[in-house]
């Protein structure tokens, strides 16, 4: 976590500070519209507010919805503060030294700030636990996928790092918890994706026109009940949503996923709206997608040698797995 800009005055200081930082294709657009571009189901009536009470350029001078974001600006908001709902922030150290530090993530811990979590997250605890400047997370896992996370701990070892996962130099193993009996001991999934047609900004799925990218899966069984299959998926690219899309377009969606279930994206609607219910847990069949980053190989940055870290199934996936029919 690097340094986060001044708070501008007048703020609390326990206000709540995202930035923005505008790319390329995104110059020239009015402040509000970058904003929709970055905030997932951010309407531009929201983002209008948002910006007239918590926009800030880097000198503390407050913006307007109709500014202009120029290449290379950082776009400041202020939150005030506000109470985060219910997430873990320990995390096990599966490795570190001087150049990496590997964790494992737990289940419903964000990686980064979002418009709902900010203290709570992988990189406000590493800023904790290190200070400034803390390590350097060089990829991503979705906030309810545990497992894996690798993380740089100098400029040099970042940049390596994520030119490797870049350039597919990075060799990934997750275990999942799918619906239906898979009959074939392995396989592998080649269907491309892009974004979902059903106009939901967050999802993705298989889209065999110029939208959709590259996309394969290799897995492998490792155990089968009457409802469930249990397998172990090797992604040879990096597509956002790859392993549940994947799954859920071979008909074994992940247990629990709110979005590319038997329902489509209507669990996700309803939990992003009223919280998880106990009704809603017991028609996904688990709190949260069954889904975990077993394992990684990497190049390390700093002898050039293969390292290769591991992180046991955690215990929700146990119990899942355990007390299936």
């Amino acid at each position: 976590m690097r340094p986060p800009p001044a708070l501008p005055p007048g703020c609390d200081p326990e206000s709540i500070v995202l930035t923005f930082p505008v790319a390329r294709e995104h110059a020239g657009q009015r402040l509000d519209r970058f904003l929709v571009s970055c905030i997932p189901r951010l309407s531009r009536t929201r983002a209008n507010t948002i910006v007239r009470n918590c926009a800030y350029h880097p000198d503390g001078r407050r913006r307007m919805a109709s500014d202009r974001v120029r290449y290379g600006d950082t776009v400041i908001i202020v939150r005030p503060p506000l109470p985060e709902r219910g997430a873990p922030t320990e995390f096990e150290t599966v490795y570190e030294d001087d150049t990496l530090l590997v964790i494992d993530k737990p289940p419903g811990l964000p990686m980064h700030p979002s418009a709902s979590y900010h203290k709570k997250t992988v990189t406000y605890q590493l800023y904790l636990r290190y200070g400034n400047p803390a390590p350097q997370i060089v990829h991503r896992l979705d906030r309810e996928t545990s497992g894996i996370v690798v993380c740089a701990k100098n400029d040099t070892a970042e940049r390596l790092l994520k030119q490797s996962f870049e350039a597919r130099g990075v060799d990934k193993h997750y275990v999942a918890i799918v619906r239906g009996v898979v009959e074939a001991d392995r396989g592998v999934i080649d269907a491309p994706i892009g974004p979902a047609t059903s106009g939901l900004h967050v999802k993705m799925g298989v889209r065999f026109d110029d939208e959709g990218l590259e996309a394969q899966t290799e897995w492998e069984v490792l155990g089968r009940k009457s409802t469930v299959t249990w397998l172990r998926l090797h992604p040879t690219t990096g597509r956002q949503h790859q392993l549940r899309v994947h799954l859920a377009h071979i008909g074994h969606p992940i247990v629990g996923c709110k979005l590319y279930g038997p329902e489509g994206e209507q669990p996700f609607l309803e939990a992003f709206d009223d919280g998880m219910s106990d009704a809603l847990v017991e028609r996904l069949g688990h709190p949260r997608h069954a889904l975990h980053a077993e394992s990684i190989t990497v190049t390390h940055p700093g002898t050039g040698a293969p390292l290769t870290v591991a992180a046991p199934m955690p215990p929700d996936m146990v119990e899942l797995w355990r007390a299936s029919p």
